[in-house]
């Protein structure tokens, strides 16, 4: 089960990326390290009224619009057991969803508000809303309202994104929230915590908030600071836990970002809006997500005895079920703007792989998982070669380093290639879907040929650095 669901997000603003995209990502990581998930596409849905959600997992049940857009999600295939979880996508609107982020509320907050044991969860969240909503910004005040009617049962944070705005939206309490823009020129990165720091309620453009929050914090006396409204410090938490699970992750995202910046990896006052020269490319936010405290003292996977090397929770997990970037790209027409990047298996070791999300179904490896090991399904595949490369990680990591240099490359060329071959094809429409569709699988079908043989290369390698090996003089 997903509850308390401990991930780590990632929102980049469209002048702050290499080609001017807006780019949010997020570690699916869950309690369990087993708990297969698929890829699928929901169709959308015309004139269909009485249709109800409930979730698996609480009281919880909503009336569904007669009407829904399109889009893909990655829920669990035991949904039953474990709830939907649909975790991620981008709509035919091109609005991007990923979602959710648990995060803590404190108990003097949740003494005056407290958390519905029945209303909408993480299971639920993004059924609920990401098939109706046209914006970024719409989509925080369609949550909103989600939100004040039905409550929420735990701590959430939620991405949004579109081709302009990306918004990133704290659910602390209750019926209480704030969401911040990310400016067009910043980053930012979230780890369980809450993260919002100054919200300026004269700046609608840039911050939205639950009606009667700013009553809610003066009656019930709830603001420590002597001025200002910093969310984090009225409603987030600042214990042992978040030094030693939390913050770290915080750390070192910004600090690959920004590596002339000086910080404590322990801080409870590390920056949400973030700034750096450098362009972010999604090939830095995989590096992040995969990233385990590498070249630095707390690295768990580094040589030696240094007991600093457990003292932080690494962002890249065994536990991690997906990663994604959600990318809206900015210099294509929006009919093939919208890529997704999904990476099953443990993000240190095994790519992301795009998805045009202009499409009407994934590829059999990743809609049809099966509960079981199965080596066809894509999860099974990527997790099984993330164990074998841990599995000797001496004698591994470099062949899987050359292995992801490689797959980088190529399925961003593959990404340009079907750009350019459907700008030049004058596709529109269903048939344009239809082509997008059809090359993405081929693109599937392509890197699982190129990781299974790469995973009989490691293999191979294994038999001959096996302890169980005696050399034998040919004379004797």
């Amino acid at each position: 089960m997903k509850i308390g669901s401990s991930c780590t997000s990632i929102l980049v603003g469209k002048k702050a990326s290499i080609d001017g995209s807006t780019m949010i990502a997020r570690n699916d990581d869950t309690f369990h390290a087993v708990a297969p998930h698929k890829f699928i596409q929901h169709p959308a849905v015309h004139n269909e009224p009485g249709r109800v959600l409930k979730s698996w997992l609480n009281g919880f049940s909503a009336e569904l619009p007669e009407n829904s857009y399109r889009y893909p999600a990655v829920p669990n295939v035991d949904y039953k057991k474990l709830g939907y979880y649909e975790e991620s996508g981008i709509n035919e609107k091109n609005v991007a969803m990923s979602a959710t982020e648990s995060t803590y509320g404190n108990e003097r907050v949740l003494a005056f508000d407290p958390l519905v044991k029945d209303g909408l969860d993480e299971d639920c969240i993004v059924n609920m809303t990401l098939p109706y909503v046209d914006s970024a910004r719409g989509a925080v005040k369609y949550l909103g309202n989600l939100i004040k009617q039905y409550g929420s049962p735990a701590g959430n944070s939620v991405l949004f994104s579109d081709k302009d705005e990306v918004w990133y939206m704290e659910i602390s309490s209750g019926h209480h929230w704030v969401a911040q823009r990310i400016p067009d020129d910043a980053y930012a990165i979230c780890a369980n915590q809450v993260s919002i720091q100054q919200v300026d309620f004269n700046d609608s453009d840039n911050f939205m908030w639950s009606e009667g929050i700013q009553e809610f914090v003066e009656k019930h006396h709830l603001n420590t600071d002597q001025e200002g409204f910093n969310y984090r410090h009225i409603f987030g938490t600042s214990n042992e836990k978040d030094r030693h699970y939390n913050t770290p992750r915080v750390w070192y995202g910004q600090r690959y970002f920004n590596p002339e910046i000086e910080q404590d990896p322990e801080s409870s006052e590390l920056p949400f809006i973030c700034r750096t020269s450098k362009k972010i490319s999604p090939d830095d936010i995989e590096y992040v997500l995969g990233s385990h405290y590498n070249e630095t003292p707390f690295d768990p996977l580094s040589k030696g005895d240094d007991p600093r090397k457990y003292l932080y929770r690494p962002i890249g997990l065994n536990r991690t079920q997906n990663a994604h970037v959600l990318q809206i790209r900015n210099d294509v027409p929006e009919e093939v703007a919208a890529v997704m990047w999904l990476c099953l298996g443990y993000p240190t070791f095994t790519p992301f792989v795009p998805f045009f999300t202009n499409m009407n179904d994934t590829a059999p490896s990743y809609n049809d998982t099966k509960l079981d090991y199965c080596d066809q399904d894509a999860y099974w595949l990527y997790k099984s070669l993330s164990v074998l490369v841990e599995s000797d990680y001496k004698n591994f990591i470099q062949m899987d380093r050359d292995y992801l240099t490689e797959a980088r490359r190529t399925l961003r060329a593959r990404v340009a290639e079907i750009t350019n071959d459907a700008l030049n094809s004058n596709l529109k429409g269903e048939d344009l879907t239809d082509y997008l569709t059809k090359e993405n699988q081929k693109t599937v079908s392509e890197i699982e040929d190129t990781t299974r043989k790469f995973m009989g290369e490691l293999y191979t390698k294994g038999i001959t650095v096996s302890r169980l090996t005696f050399n034998m003089d040919k004379n004797l």
